[in-house]
């Protein structure tokens, strides 16, 4: 055995900088958050035009800077939090390795790897620096997560392990060439663990509605000032307040701040119920799935098992019970059903291994040759077994009970023989019993009821599988995996056909993976062993579990810290809350985006032809008081609100057409419904003051019933707190237009009520037209207009 370092040499690496010592996770440093968002595009317009407002000595209009705090604040301590929750998780979820040195053998932190230190390996395990092999047995390592390459390479002392690579069979041991920066983990745990809000649907559909946005404000903000500084021939404070009045709605100020709002909250709820999003897109895309691949053991049943009785196929029944012992004490890195036959049986004296072929996916049976006592296996019966046979029959039949049945059998040659295990006697079946997890039958029945159909691959007999899929009430049929079809269209026809596999090897897992996305669907496929690792990779999402391999947990997009597979439904939840909400956020600010244009194109256009006829140009009809208290409740706080509320709607692709079929009519009725108002109540550039104001309030009128209405359809299908939600926006108006001294401050007249009677009215009608948009775009669309939401079965 190769000796480890010395406390007094790991010291001298350590001083010398020679340690594995990097940050653990590429999230940014806080002074990177609070200035990537104080230093924003928007802020920067906004931050101008209040400078600007500022210059009239009207301190009141420069109300609406407070969003360049909001914007900020908000937004560095949203990110700030779920920052700290995703460091937090990741040290809890990381690989630690087994580090051997002379005063002793123990799991440490990666970052506490020096060069030259001596890690052990085993089937599952991480290669977590870059390392030259010293001790092998039967080392097999899989570098596809480097390489691309699918079958294990066989390693031996002297060959070289790249981080990032994992065990897949055998044990072994090798000395860190490669640390720090150096090695490839370093570069491999960068770009797999960045806080990141990019490379997501959402994300590009709302780039794509702000560069739509950008076309129309260009225009639209050129005229204006234009109309308002050249035609008008008002004061220079008053073209500046009309101008800036008609600029600062255009500006989506809110809607990238509550979208990145709203998927750090749900990193920090995932938190809570430890789930760890290695990329944040995840939320979105699991509310997305379609269809969820789960593995049998670990997934639907517990990890652990115990040996619930033996059926002896021989009078030896102290063979049998000792040779079991001795195979589980010569299996150097157990799984499962190992330990459960360790923890049954004492280790007997006197049987000395000789050889040794650890378990593997691909063959379903271990083995060990002893001196004295000949060469044993253990393994699936249908393997080992001719499946016709009489045992593999009886094994079969006793699988339909949703128990893990295993053969212990005689080997012909030895099993390190290359042609092992030849044919195989049996002595005994094992019979090992699996706890299905209590919360099991209640996430398949959520999956059920949202339309996502689950899919149980195993490595299990398929009998087995089918019988514990049964009692979870996935009905359907079950499949041996050793009968699927290779060709991927066949294959795509089987998996709609069947509901559990059996015998599955890693790289069918694979393979199924990739034919149900051929088939348009997107795929979750859940995990924590090797096995599972290149189907995890494949699919849309991939889901570890915490107690799983560190491998598996390092290609998956989430790892379920707690290993309970009824957390997933949360995660969905969360996707479907962020897709859902920010939808309607989105419909809300792109309609004041389209009406402030609109509005802003209809005054210019009436200036620019106003002057050849004689006729007095328009005044921009409001100053920036009027859109700030505007926007204060028919955008910015229901917005913030609908934006972090539950949402369990299923998620459906087609983001930006529906945004932008519901702001456009919505943002066209809104302008054109306050221009008429206020084209009808305004009195000419002659106008008194007093008269002035009223036009504007008329025009605001109009405008606020009309957003409101906005709210409300926007806030459907509803419950009473949405109800609850548009009756407080529309009250807190009139409240507004009720106390004299917001009056005053909000430069607000109200008291013609001639004038004020028209506004509602066109308001009214205004609020009727975008009621009629809505039922219509339903037909358009064709799907079924929703008032009130219904309880959906199953739903969290």
């Amino acid at each position: 055995m190769t000796a480890g370092l010395s406390d007094a040499e790991v010291a001298q690496r350590v001083a010398a900088g020679q340690s594995n010592a990097v940050p653990p996770r590429a999230t940014r440093s806080i002074t990177a958050i609070v200035r990537a968002n104080v230093f924003t595009r928007i802020n920067a317009i906004l931050g101008v035009l209040l400078l600007i407002v500022l210059a009239t000595g009207s301190a009141i209009n420069g109300l609406f800077g407070l969003l360049i705090i909001a914007n900020s604040v908000i937004g560095m301590v949203q990110e700030i939090r779920a920052k700290q929750t995703l460091d937090r998780l990741a040290i809890i979820g990381q690989a630690k390795p087994l580090v051997r040195r002379r005063s002793g053998t123990r799991t440490l932190a990666p970052g506490e790897v020096v060069l030259d230190d001596i890690i052990e390996l085993g089937p599952g395990d991480q290669v977590v620096v870059d390392g030259e092999v010293v001790e092998e047995d039967n080392l097999e390592v899989d570098e596809s997560l480097l390489t691309g390459e699918a079958d294990p390479i066989t390693k031996a002392p002297g060959d070289a392990v790249m981080s990032g690579s994992f065990v897949v069979t055998g044990t072994g041991a090798y000395r860190a060439t490669k640390v720090g920066p150096e090695a490839y983990a370093a570069k491999l745990a960068e770009e797999a663990s960045k806080f990141t809000l990019v490379k997501s649907e959402l994300r590009n559909g709302i780039n794509r509605i702000l560069q739509f946005v950008s076309y129309l404000l260009v225009p639209a903000g050129l005229l204006t000032i234009y109309s308002q500084f050249f035609t008008t021939h008002a004061g220079w404070r008053e073209s500046v307040l009309r101008t800036v009045g008609a600029l600062v709605p255009m500006v989506p100020e809110g809607l990238v701040l509550l979208t990145s709002v709203a998927f750090a909250v749900g990193v920090v709820r995932l938190g809570q119920r430890q789930c760890l999003v290695q990329e944040l897109p995840a939320i979105e895309g699991l509310a997305r799935v379609d269809v969820v691949c789960a593995d049998k053991t670990g997934t639907l049943t517990e990890s652990g098992m115990r040996v619930s009785g033996i059926e002896e196929m021989t009078a030896q029944r102290e063979a049998v019970a000792d040779a079991l012992a001795a195979l589980a004490a010569a299996d150097a890195r157990p799984n499962a059903s190992m330990r459960a036959i360790a923890e049954t049986f004492d280790r007997p004296p006197g049987w000395i291994p000789t050889a040794t072929a650890p378990f593997k996916s691909a063959t379903k049976w271990s083995g060990v040759s002893f001196r004295d006592h000949g060469d044993w296996v253990i393994g699936a019966p249908d393997v080992l077994l001719d499946p016709a046979s009489e045992a593999a029959e009886r094994a079969e039949r006793i699988g339909g009970q949703g128990l893990r049945v295993l053969l212990l059998g005689r080997a012909e040659t030895a099993v390190d023989h290359p042609d092992a295990p030849g044919r195989v006697t049996p002595v005994a079946l094992v019979l090992l019993e699996q706890k299905v997890r209590p919360d099991a039958r209640a996430t398949l029945d959520y999956f059920a009821a949202q339309d996502v159909s689950v899919k149980v691959i195993s490595g299990d007999n398929a009998v087995s599988v089918g019988a514990v899929a049964g009692k979870l009430g996935l009905h359907g049929d079950a499949m041996d995996a050793r009968r699927l079809p290779a060709d991927p269209a066949e294959l795509a026809d089987a998996l709609e056909r069947a509901t559990t596999f059996g015998r599955v090897r890693p790289d069918q897992k694979r393979a199924i993976v990739r034919a149900l996305q051929s088939r348009g669907h997107s795929v979750a496929m859940t995990g924590d062993g090797v096995n599972d690792v290149l189907a995890l990779k494949d699919a849309d999402i991939g889901v570890a579990m915490g107690a799983g391999s560190p491998a598996s947990r390092a290609v998956a997009q989430i790892v379920l810290l707690d290993n309970r597979f009824a957390t997933l439904p949360y995660v969905v939840g969360e996707g479907r809350r962020v897709i859902g909400n920010i939808e309607r956020v989105a419909t809300l600010f792109l309609t004041k985006t389209v009406y402030s244009v609109l509005l802003a194109l209809f005054v210019g256009m009436e200036c620019l032809f106003s002057k050849p006829m004689g006729v007095d140009p328009l005044l921009y009809p409001f100053q920036p008081i009027h859109v700030t208290i505007a926007a204060w409740f028919t955008i910015g706080i229901p917005s913030f609100i609908l934006s972090l509320a539950p949402n369990n709607e299923r998620a459906y692709p087609g983001f930006v057409r529906r945004v932008l079929t519901s702001a456009l009519p919505s943002g066209l009725v809104v302008g054109a419904a306050t221009f008429v108002s206020y084209l009808i109540a305004y009195h000419g550039r002659h106008a008194t003051f007093t008269e002035q104001d009223q036009a504007s309030t008329a025009a605001l009128i109009t405008l606020l019933v009309t957003a409101v209405w906005v709210l409300a359809v926007a806030a459907r299908p509803y419950q009473w707190w949405r109800v609850a939600l548009v009756a407080a926006s529309g009250l807190a108006y009139v409240v507004i237009f009720s106390i004299p001294l917001a009056q005053q401050k909000f430069l607000l007249d109200p008291s013609n009520l001639v004038v004020t009677a028209g506004a509602l009215g066109i308001g009214v009608v205004g609020a009727a037209a975008i009621e009629a948009t809505w039922w219509i775009r339903a037909r358009m669309l064709g799907v079924r207009p929703r008032l009130w939401r219904e309880a959906a079965p199953g739903a969290k």
